[in-house]
């Protein structure tokens, strides 16, 4: 695997509430440490999404708790963190641009939450002509309940998620492979 940039999307305290309720993949974020242990050995870049809401009351706004990083994969000096106020990564920020500028072709995509913010950003990663690498023991969804109130549960929504990007926009592959290589 040529060079490529780690993305780390929106593993913030926010995503920790109850609120959100039941979480599959436990193990996700000791995943993402053990990836970005390997990039900070390898001297790869590493590029942090923050997820922002401009709503005093959100868990997402910067003047919550909420909005912070997890400590276990929480950035360090050079580091880049670029904050988003939409699911993808792309819209609205400099991450296309950045990684242009730094010639970065291939993106290793970690992070919270699979259907959400890790989906559209692999989408929109693949559509802009990056080959994308999603981690799928590194990312998590929750459970959800559609408008005819059919609950499904967090395992359901991160398999079907995935799924959904297999093979057209992302090479899907687990930890453990994408630390092989």
């Amino acid at each position: 695997m040529e060079e490529s940039a780690l993305i780390i999307i929106d593993v913030q305290e926010a995503f920790y509430h109850q609120k959100w309720g039941v979480r599959n993949n436990p193990q996700a974020e000791g995943n993402i440490a053990r990836i970005l242990k390997r990039w900070r050995e390898k001297n790869q870049m590493i590029i942090y999404i923050k997820h922002q809401s401009d709503s005093p009351t959100s868990l997402f706004s910067p003047n919550h708790d909420g909005f912070r990083i997890k400590k276990i994969v929480e950035p360090k000096k050079g580091d880049v963190v670029i904050t988003k106020k939409v699911n993808s990564s792309f819209i609205g920020t400099e991450l296309e641009s950045f990684l242009h500028q730094n010639k970065i072709h291939s993106l290793v995509v970690t992070g919270l939450t699979t259907p959400h913010c890790v989906s559209t950003t692999v989408r929109m990663s693949s559509n802009l002509g990056f080959k994308t690498y999603l981690i799928e023991d590194a990312t998590a969804a929750f459970g959800m309940t559609d408008h005819q109130n059919v609950y499904y549960d967090a395992e359901t929504i991160h398999g079907l998620s995935i799924a959904t990007l297999h093979q057209e926009f992302a090479t899907i592959l687990s930890t453990q492979s994408l630390l092989e290589v």
